[in-house]
């Protein structure tokens, strides 16, 4: 029976915190191993973690450079065969979440798979704002600006080893840069579930400001050329704005 590692990183999560904790509880799959890497916050987060008790919580709090840091340093502790990150405003969408990534990768030949996600109003789970629809990974698809939605992504923690952990030189878009390398460049063997995993709470840092936004696409762009993706900068730009307007307009059937 595999181990799943669920990563966690948080920073002043009071408000959202303890629901993520119950979301990754309350999953019907059971081999999981919780691990929170706290950024050092000082509001009331880590007395929320700690007083945690429905089932043990792998907890580190201390400095650290950032969210892809932090990621880096749970998937260092991970002890699972299964790496996934849920961010910490972030819930899964239902209790199956897992035996469904688990089914899948009872697939030796499997190493990683994705699913879609929701971006759901901060003060109501229940609203939707945009609708991340993915699809089965092609070549090229990097090139042109796609990516799955990282919180629905798991992959073996032995591609970890294999190929390394985030860079951080991307500050937001290290996902990217880590995903396109892993599928395009090393080219892992990954499944799309056409199923929603995640609801995400909506006004994440990449999403904050129309600046961190350009600077996120300039770092995408950077990564395509760092994997040798050949990327055309004006395809790749009109398509991100046909995708991200279409996750506004488009609805799941829920």
């Amino acid at each position: 029976m595999e181990k799943i590692s669920i990563i966690t990183v948080c920073r002043n999560s009071e408000t959202t915190i303890r629901e993520t904790l119950e979301s990754v509880a309350s999953q019907s799959y059971k081999n999981i191993e919780h691990i929170v890497v706290d950024g050092g916050s000082v509001d009331g987060t880590l007395t929320v973690l700690r007083e945690w008790k429905k089932y043990s919580v792998r907890l580190v709090s201390e400095p650290d450079e950032g969210i892809y840091d932090a990621m880096n340093k749970g998937i260092g502790m991970a002890t699972g065969d299964i790496i996934g990150i849920i961010n910490s405003d972030d819930i899964y969408s239902d209790a199956g979440v897992l035996e469904k990534v688990i089914s899948v990768m009872q697939d030796n030949a499997v190493d990683a798979c994705y699913a879609d996600l929701i971006y759901v109003d901060k003060n109501k789970s229940d609203r939707i704002i945009r609708y991340w629809k993915s699809c089965a990974f092609e070549k090229g698809l990097f090139a042109d600006g796609w990516m799955p939605p990282h919180p629905t992504f798991f992959t073996r923690r032995s591609v970890y080893d294999k190929y390394g952990l985030f860079d951080l030189k991307y500050s937001l878009a290290a996902d990217f840069e880590l995903m396109a390398r892993l599928m395009e460049k090393y080219k892992i063997k990954s499944v799309y579930i056409p199923e929603i995993f995640i609801k995400m709470r909506y006004g994440g840092v990449s999403n904050r400001s129309m600046l961190n936004i350009v600077k996120q696409n300039i770092q995408i762009y950077q990564a395509c050329r760092e994997n040798n993706l050949p990327v055309s900068l004006s395809k790749f730009l009109l398509n991100k704005l046909l995708s991200r307007t279409r996750q506004y307009y488009s609805k799941p059937e829920i």
